[in-house]
């Protein structure tokens, strides 16, 4: 599967369908695969966080979540068919979980929220096989108790959300003990699911303007939301030759 680069950073150049098709495969064959959503923010800080971009680098699969990512693919000729947002496609997995009969198990978010939103996909998917769920807000020294349960549970799919990089650690640390074909790590999605998180209307999603949606909602954020300028500039100095290949990293 083509795959480019963004100052480092492998960013496969794929469709929705393409990246169902390769979890399909991974589920098929049982391999060990981890899927991880990139975006400039992410990027960033792996640029200034050498521990973060070596732990990032161990992901299987990395779907173009952000629209700036599909901007630098396009002004650096290095083409992104379509944007896969984690939501989205955490979604669309659910769906392809509950025809092929794939099971599916939820960690993260607060304490009841993985468990709601299991329940709000078995009701709107009468087929799909929840495996189990588990809150993100356990105690380090129980972390083995949760690994324990979903090895136990022997799910198809695990999707995490405990924010990064503690969900990008946990699968690091964990995915071969686990036994899952899929992992992928959803950030906030349990929350937007359930409801407790408003996500951007359509057409400020397909604009690219959610971004500032997210601030207006959370103005905490904007400190967070500094990376984009910050990545825009570097894609321009890039574009105009300003940046060597070695100031990537």
């Amino acid at each position: 599967m083509l795959k480019h680069e963004i100052f480092g950073i492998p960013v496969n150049a794929l469709t929705y369908q393409d990246a169902v098709d390769w979890v399909t495969e991974s589920v098929a064959t049982g391999r060990r695969s981890w899927i991880l959503a990139i975006n400039p923010e992410k990027i960033m800080k792996a640029l200034s966080d050498e521990k973060l971009r070596r732990l990032l680098l161990q992901a299987d699969l990395f779907i173009p979540d952000g629209i700036g990512v599909l901007w630098a693919g396009k002004v650096l000729g290095k083409r992104f068919p379509q944007r896969v947002t984690g939501v989205d496609f955490l979604s669309l997995l659910v769906k392809e979980a509950a025809t092929r009969g794939w099971k599916i198990f939820l960690l993260g978010a607060p304490p009841g929220v993985s468990q709601e939103v299991a329940h709000d996909w078995e009701l709107k998917y009468p087929s799909l096989q929840v495996a189990g769920h588990h809150h993100g807000y356990y105690k380090a020294e129980e972390e083995a108790q949760v690994v324990a349960k979903i090895r136990a549970a022997a799910p198809d799919l695990l999707f995490v959300a405990m924010g990064s990089p503690r969900q990008e650690q946990f699968i690091v640390n964990n995915r071969f003990v686990l036994g899952v074909p899929v992992c992928m790590g959803v950030g906030g999605s349990f929350d937007v699911l359930s409801g407790r998180k408003k996500r951007a209307p359509v057409w400020m999603q397909k604009t690219g303007l959610e971004w500032s949606y997210r601030i207006f909602l959370e103005p905490s954020r904007i400190l967070r939301m500094s990376a984009l300028p910050k990545f825009v500039i570097l894609v321009l100095r890039r574009k105009l030759g300003m940046l060597k290949q070695e100031g990537d990293r």
